[in-house]
């Protein structure tokens, strides 16, 4: 799913209470424990979309599956993480109870129809009792405004461009609120980074992505012009409306802009892993890397890795995933 996967794993990791208090029923008491990392990581790095929970004072296990649209294939996909997870669990606590697990795929764009509110994938022989797993649906996308306010976080604030009543007077509310409940300046341009990013997405043809750059600007006085990802998609965006070229020389200048979002975005990771800025090698590496085998492969590593596995694996040669 490219950068909007990257970016909202990303904001999830920061905000995790966040991401978990909207699929916790209402009156449940929660503690967030923190992210799965066992040594089923080297197998399957996605591991990283699961957390702990502690709900009603019992472990739980919550997955995570952002997904830009429920595809056929999704159903597989949460099958197949699932039994990987299962797995990790009972490898690091041999003998004890592996903790109930729920999975939930939050899609981004779809059929105008409601999507149901639960996925399966079943493998039993036909006729026999249900075998598999289910999984729960959140169509964000089909969501107002209203109701991602509801959930109480500026985290779910950044999936307003895909509501579908969503309009240009709604999300210039929707930044004011960001700008007044945001930590700090950093944490705001991650916030309008994913709004920026939600709002390419487009699910119901809603062309706000330019206004709400200029709404941001207008607002935060030059902030994300100062903040390199979001300001090579503005700049980008800017040279493609001056040239008013052709739509096929436009596409690849969005494309571009995107790729240079996405390195900017890995870059900074590496940062915060590693406490120092990538050097210029380690910059082309990683480029190189998010071009050959999908910027998600690249974030699983910077996110998983030790120090010195990192350091080598940006170091070997390319290898098709």
């Amino acid at each position: 799913m490219g950068d909007a996967d990257i970016t909202l794993r990303h904001l999830a990791r920061r905000r995790p209470e966040d991401l978990v208090r909207a699929f916790v029923p209402e009156g449940h008491p929660v503690e967030v424990l923190g992210w799965v990392d066992s040594q089923v990581t080297s197998i399957e790095r996605r591991l990283d979309k699961a957390l702990r929970l502690r709900v009603d004072g019992e472990p739980r296990v919550l997955h995570v599956e952002f997904c830009f649209a429920l595809r056929d294939d999704v159903p597989d996909r949460v099958f197949e993480y699932i039994g990987f997870l299962f797995a990790a669990l009972r490898i690091e606590a041999p003998g004890a109870p592996v903790p109930p697990i729920e999975s939930v795929a939050v899609v981004l764009s779809g059929p105008k129809r409601r999507l149901p509110a639960t996925g399966k994938r079943r493998i039993a022989w036909p006729g026999r009792p249900f075998s598999g797993v289910h999984f729960r649906v959140d169509a964000v996308y089909q969501r107002t405004i209203g109701e991602l306010r509801a959930r109480g976080s500026v985290l779910w604030l950044v999936f307003a461009p895909l509501a579908r009543d969503a309009t240009a007077t709604a999300l210039r509310e929707i930044i004011a609120e960001i700008h007044a409940r945001a930590a700090s300046a950093e944490e705001r341009a991650e916030l309008y980074t994913a709004l920026l990013v939600m709002a390419t997405v487009d699910p119901w043809g809603h062309p706000l992505w330019k206004e709400l750059v200029i709404m941001v600007e207008d607002k935060e006085e030059g902030l994300l012009r100062r903040t390199p990802i979001i300001g090579e998609m503005i700049i980008e965006a800017e040279r493609r409306g001056e040239e008013r070229g052709e739509q096929r020389g436009e596409e690849r200048g969005e494309e571009r802009g995107k790729q240079k979002a996405i390195a900017e975005l890995l870059g900074r990771l590496f940062a915060r892993r590693i406490g120092r800025q990538p050097t210029a090698e380690e910059e082309r590496a990683i480029v190189e890397r998010a071009r050959a085998l999908g910027p998600g492969e690249v974030e699983d590593a910077l996110l998983d890795l030790d120090r010195e596995a990192l350091t080598r694996w940006l170091a070997e040669p390319i290898r098709p995933s």
